[in-house]
């Protein structure tokens, strides 16, 4: 037997949750394979948010790996044959990701694409690939071979076979270029959410504090287990709620393990970075979760200005320095692991 379910909703913005003002701006939409919204809550005009649902829908269409025509695709059409002219965008998410790939030691791999489209976690197709379609792809995976041209704006794939997959980085890309399209219209509070990489931007009205709730990784509700209050931010969390499905009684989830092929299993249902840019938090909360807690635990600390919290399966949370003093845990479900 199998099931599936996708769910995108990993924070919530609690000072959001208000009816709108009739001075305030929002709009949802369907981009980037996922629900996004774009709340401004004060400054900006319908042309922002124009320009940002514009500016959200050309990303996807270069830098997807799910749709003909785009960057990506070219690239992984291109395999083991020839370089790819692409635009500053894609060039600059995937030196961005090939440097988190070197901090995870390989943990993060851009280059998975083999592997993810085998198993296609969140689509109607999902389920376990044979182990020796798995080997095979394991065989394609290496950021390394991963060769970049910074004169020509050039990406070449060395091996045939060989695909890209952006989708643990370019929501994050994405969300902070909606902030640079919010700082250009001088927009002065709003709340990005592309399909639960939140960002909130600006300062409100009336000077109280934001408050994100992150979501409780056991609930399907979208209920929050603690809420992190401070200035503007980016909260991202990656977890094995996100996108997965049941076959035969096990849960298989949508972080791929590039080393062993198959889902992440190490105790962690989710990792929540908060920090000042989304990118990272896109890239460092897949990172660390396929890290796990010691080693996620590690490449947190040696990075300023980026805090953690790590859930496992026993409803302990375990806080990188500082996030004590950002974060409340409201949800007596759990506790705080030593």
């Amino acid at each position: 037997m199998k099931y599936f379910l996708a769910t995108a909703m990993a924070v919530l913005v609690l000072s959001a949750c208000a009816p709108a003002a009739k001075s305030e701006i929002s709009r949802t939409d369907f981009v980037l394979g996922t629900v996004c919204t774009i709340r401004i809550i004060e400054g900006g005009s319908t042309k922002t948010t124009d320009e940002i649902f514009n500016r959200l829908k050309q990303i996807e269409d270069r830098m997807s790996a799910n749709k003909d025509g785009t960057e990506i695709a070219a690239i992984n059409a291109a395999a083991g044959v020839k370089a790819v002219r692409v635009s500053k965008d894609t060039f600059f998410v995937i030196s961005k990701a090939i440097e988190y790939a070197k901090l995870s030691q390989g943990t993060f791999d851009i280059s998975v694409g083999p592997l993810t489209k085998l198993w296609s976690i969140g689509t109607d197709h999902a389920a376990v690939p044979p182990e020796s379609k798995i080997a095979s792809a394991l065989k394609l995976i290496d950021y390394r071979k991963i060769e970049l041209d910074a004169k020509k704006l050039e990406v070449r794939l060395a091996t045939a076979g060989m695909r890209l997959d952006l989708g643990a980085i370019a929501k994050g890309y994405s969300a902070d270029e909606v902030a640079r399209i919010l700082e250009k219209h001088k927009v002065k509070a709003a709340v990005v959410d592309l399909g639960g990489n939140v960002l909130v931007f600006g300062k409100k009205k009336d000077g109280t504090p934001w408050h994100v709730g992150v979501q409780d990784p056991r609930s399907d509700r979208g209920e929050y287990l603690g809420l992190v209050t401070g200035k503007a931010m980016t909260v991202v969390t990656s977890g094995i709620y996100e996108r997965f499905f049941i076959e035969n009684g096990k849960h298989y989830h949508h972080i791929l393990d590039p080393k062993t092929g198959y889902p992440v299993d190490n105790g962690l249902v989710s990792v929540s970075i908060i920090t000042d840019k989304s990118i990272d938090a896109d890239a460092l909360s897949t990172s660390t979760f396929a890290l796990g807690l010691e080693k996620g635990m590690e490449l947190v600390k040696s990075l300023p200005g980026v805090y953690a919290i790590f859930i496992d399966n026993k409803n302990k949370l375990y806080m990188s320095p500082g996030v004590s003093k950002i974060f409340s845990l409201t949800n007596s479900a759990y506790s705080l692991g030593e």
